[in-house]
């Protein structure tokens, strides 16, 4: 016979999402990955790389990378910054290129700044920024006079794009669209004059593995 406290404790068990510590030990007993023991990750990560060791998902990430990385010159706000780095994991960017000197709150961020290359560069810096993107194609995001359509912005697959964003209110600096191969904006259709960093950062992203990556 089946009493209401064992329904209730086999529904409990049912809906229970994650592992106790003696069946995740149970799981992971003898599984190794380039020969040491998996370590438990669960900080905002898809299923398939549960229980892999923080190094075992960066080496994997590192070989599905893209061809461009993101720049962002002097952004203030944590929000923000937090945004377009979730944003450059969802779309598995190279590198995160911070310029600036602001020291940013990463709590935004989820961990997922933990599975991206982060390069810092402080704003006394910029020659030694200069040199690690000089032969990059780079394409700034800002509405400015002369900017083209981001949907037609032809990539390079020979060459490393940069995608260059800007401070909230000032925008890039002159000294980076100077150097940009292209700068582009993103079509809207309502009355602002422009879009937050993060979702513009976003809307980049995504059209750049649209236009070079193959359907995932």
């Amino acid at each position: 016979m089946i009493t209401g406290h064992v329904i209730r404790r086999s529904l409990l068990e049912s809906s229970r999402r994650f592992m106790t510590p003696q069946e995740i030990t149970q799981s992971t007993r003898g599984c190794t990955r380039s020969g040491d023991p998996l370590k438990i990750e669960t900080r905002n990560i898809i299923d398939h790389y549960h229980y892999w060791k923080h190094e075992a998902i960066l080496a994997d990430l590192d070989t599905k990378r893209h061809n461009y990385s993101v720049l962002c010159i002097n952004l203030h706000n944590d929000f923000n910054i937090s945004t377009v780095v979730r944003n450059a994991n969802a779309f598995l960017a190279k590198e995160v290129i911070i310029y600036g000197s602001k020291q940013w709150d990463r709590r935004g961020a989820v961990g997922s700044h933990n599975y991206n290359r982060m390069v810092y560069f402080k704003e006394d810096e910029y020659d030694g920024l200069l040199d690690r993107i000089s032969d990059c194609h780079i394409v700034c995001m800002d509405n400015v006079e002369g900017s083209r359509d981001i949907s037609d912005v032809e990539w390079p697959s020979e060459k490393h794009t940069i995608l260059v964003f800007g401070q909230e209110q000032v925008g890039i600096p002159e000294k980076f669209l100077e150097i940009a191969n292209e700068i582009a904006y993103i079509p809207q259709y309502g009355t602002v004059r422009s879009l937050n960093v993060g979702t513009a950062s976003g809307i980049a992203m995504h059209e750049y593995c649209r236009s070079t990556c193959p359907v995932v």
